[in-house]
């Protein structure tokens, strides 16, 4: 009984719009739903670096390269935001990395795809991080304290990357014919797996429900998806380019785009672990951790030295 009391107090201050912090009573669901998707979401912006990385020694201009390198810097600060919010509901960044690099937790299944060309750098701005920002922008007033102002400075710096991301395909589409096949080809790859970032289906989603009634989520993956689809049909027309799904069409009835049907099977694949990516992105972080042990040994020694000083030490 007075667990069902505290149920129902948690549920009224959900309603009511009230963050949840990190000493509040909260269901052991709803912490652990919050550690898996926080988790996740920093993995992801961990992982997402390295596609992009691929490029930098290759960007074509020094303005380009100093863009793309300001990019990278960015993501690896939204997956330290999100490690330190989930580290408030009881879990370790040690266990998150061990997660990962076990393969129990996952992240996006898009950053298992590789960049091919130059141009893929603008798609993932565009298409990538611009589905990110659809299914981000509603997390700033995710019912959790900690992963809501987390998301505030991170959905301020994905739209910059977004904006970039068009420019970029933007310039290569008034070059010459080389320069918009490329921009084609690179829209081409990435426009289904972009739109498979909002996950399955809403029948096919068994932590939606619970999701939205507790505020974590304030949209669907089905609403969020067709959001996305109609702002990108309309975009896609100021690059001159075309959208790789011949269903796409305006429905005046529904007020939205119709689309064709997604490869599901593939976005389970990936997301089994089965991509064309996926065991170098696994292997990349594992040899990154496992390289950097020194100096997380070297920083946890010196803390521990600075800690056994005296005042008077410290002080000279």
């Amino acid at each position: 009984m007075q667990w069902e009391s505290s149920e129902a107090r948690f549920q009224e201050k959900i309603d009511q719009e009230i963050k949840i912090e990190p000493k509040d009573w909260m269901p052991e669901k709803y912490r652990q739903t919050l550690i898996r998707q926080i988790s996740q979401h920093a993995h992801s912006e961990c992982v997402g670096m390295l596609p992009e990385a691929n490029w930098i020694t290759r960007a074509p201009s020094l303005r380009r390269k100093a863009i793309l390198i300001a990019k990278v810097q960015d993501e690896a600060g939204h997956g330290l935001y999100l490690y330190s919010a989930a580290e408030t509901l009881g879990i370790s960044r040690d266990e998150m990395y061990d997660q990962l690099h076990s393969g129990k937790a996952k992240y996006s299944s898009i950053f298992n795809y590789p960049t091919l060309t130059w141009a893929d750098m603008g798609a993932i701005g565009w298409l990538v991080d611009g589905a990110a920002i659809m299914n981000q922008v509603p997390l700033c007033r995710t019912s959790y304290g900690p992963y809501a102002r987390a998301m505030v400075r991170i959905c301020k710096e994905e739209s910059f990357h977004q904006r970039q991301g068009f420019e970029l395909l933007l310039h290569l589409s008034k070059g010459n014919e080389a320069q918009r096949r490329m921009c084609q080809d690179a829209i081409n790859r990435w426009w289904w797996p972009s739109i498979m970032m909002f996950g399955p289906t809403d029948d096919a989603s068994p932590n939606t429900q619970q999701s939205m009634k507790w505020k974590i989520k304030r949209f669907t993956n089905d609403e969020l998806r067709q959001k996305f689809i109609d702002v990108c049909a309309e975009q896609v027309k100021f690059l001159g380019m075309t959208l790789p799904d011949p269903d796409l069409k305006w429905n005046e009835e529904r007020g939205h785009y119709d689309f064709g049907t997604i490869n599901w099977e593939e976005f389970w694949q990936v997301i089994g672990g089965n991509g064309p990516c996926n065991q170098q992105r696994l292997d990349t972080r594992k040899k990154a951790w496992e390289e950097g042990a020194w100096v997380r040994e070297a920083a946890a020694a010196y803390a521990e030295k600075k800690k056994a000083r005296t005042p008077v030490q410290q002080i000279a």
